[in-house]
């Protein structure tokens, strides 16, 4: 478990693993700051503290824990998500019977701890994607996420060149699946998250942190997954929120644009009525509503992503020597 700060604002994720049945062989936590005895308090007796010298992203950190532990199978889980006290006994279970697949994870259940709406909104369509997404994966996830040493080290772990929180995990998956192993997305492997989210939180997440990364990984690739947030529907959504923004600025000199807006509009709602019903189930109507603005800039974040991410692509094509992960 990778933590940033100090251990006392993830004590619910510490506690969650100090709870589980059976217990982890051995349970290393790799932080940035100093570590007092208060902090160990309530953790199994075989965690070791491991610090990394200054905040050189979850990637590295995840790395130098790797690297101390002995056991065959690595289970990462981060510092704001809190694991339910089978999660051992199940990946365990999952591992044993089905000894062709390297490694396996699972996503945010859909009781997200912040009430606040955007925290619902976010945690809500994370679980929602994942619960939609094709078993047999083609990245991975590193909130809760399960890897074989062999594998892990066979494909040379995180990649350290991504210093920040980003889709290092995302990447990591990638290589593994292109050597040939497998991975699987268990959609009832769930944990919760204990994230805030702000509106600059997403908007700096979905587009710097994520979405142009993703973007030039897929081009440097050559090969882009077909689920999760790049499934047609997402493609064709982003579409849609596009057309929303350019007909309604056009709409004052020609009035015709009013009606492509509309037209638009009800095709971004249809195209994610599952989510919507979803979400209205959940936390009711008015809730699920009140998401379909900021799900139209969801998309025009990853429309915008994929723009300047493939402008990224090309410039390191001209500059060979740039990192993928700058």
């Amino acid at each position: 478990m990778p933590v940033h700060g100090p251990l006392h604002r993830s004590r619910s994720a510490l506690e969650a693993v100090a709870a589980l049945a059976p217990p982890p062989d051995e349970f290393i936590v790799i932080a940035d700051v100093p570590v007092t005895d208060q902090d160990l308090n309530g953790l199994p007796a075989n965690t070791r503290i491991t610090h990394v010298p200054f905040r050189s992203g979850p990637a590295r950190a995840r790395n130098a824990g790797a690297a101390l532990a002995d056991s065959r199978t690595l289970l990462f889980v981060d510092a704001d998500v809190v694991i339910r006290p089978d999660t051992i006994e199940r990946v365990r279970s999952l591992l044993d019977g089905q000894p062709d697949v390297s490694a396996l994870f699972g996503s945010y259940d859909d009781r997200p701890a912040d009430p606040s709406f955007l925290s619902q909104y976010r945690n809500l369509l994370h679980h929602f994607v994942h619960q939609q997404g094709c078993e047999r994966a083609s990245t991975f996830w590193a909130g809760l996420g399960a890897i074989r040493r062999e594998a892990f080290e066979a494909v040379g772990g995180f990649d350290p060149r991504f210093s920040k929180p980003s889709i290092e995990d995302i990447e990591l998956g990638c290589r593994i699946v292109g050597t040939g192993r497998s991975i699987r997305l268990v959609k009832d492997l769930q944990a919760t998250h204990l994230k805030r989210w702000t509106a600059t939180g997403i908007l700096t997440t979905d587009l710097l942190q994520r979405g142009i990364p993703w973007t030039r990984l897929i081009l440097s690739r050559r090969q882009a997954p077909k689920d999760l947030s790049l499934d047609r529907i997402a493609r064709l959504s982003t579409i849609a929120a596009f057309t929303i923004i350019a007909s309604a600025i056009l709409a004052p000199w020609y009035p015709l644009a009013g009606f492509v807006t509309l037209g638009a509009t009800l095709s971004l709602i249809l195209l994610n009525l599952r989510f919507y019903s979803f979400l209205t189930r959940q936390r009711g109507l008015g809730f699920a509503l009140g998401t379909i603005p900021w799900h139209g800039v969801f998309y025009l974040e990853c429309g915008l992503a994929a723009a300047l991410g493939t402008l990224l692509h090309l410039r390191d094509l001209l500059a060979p020597t740039r990192s993928p992960a700058a």
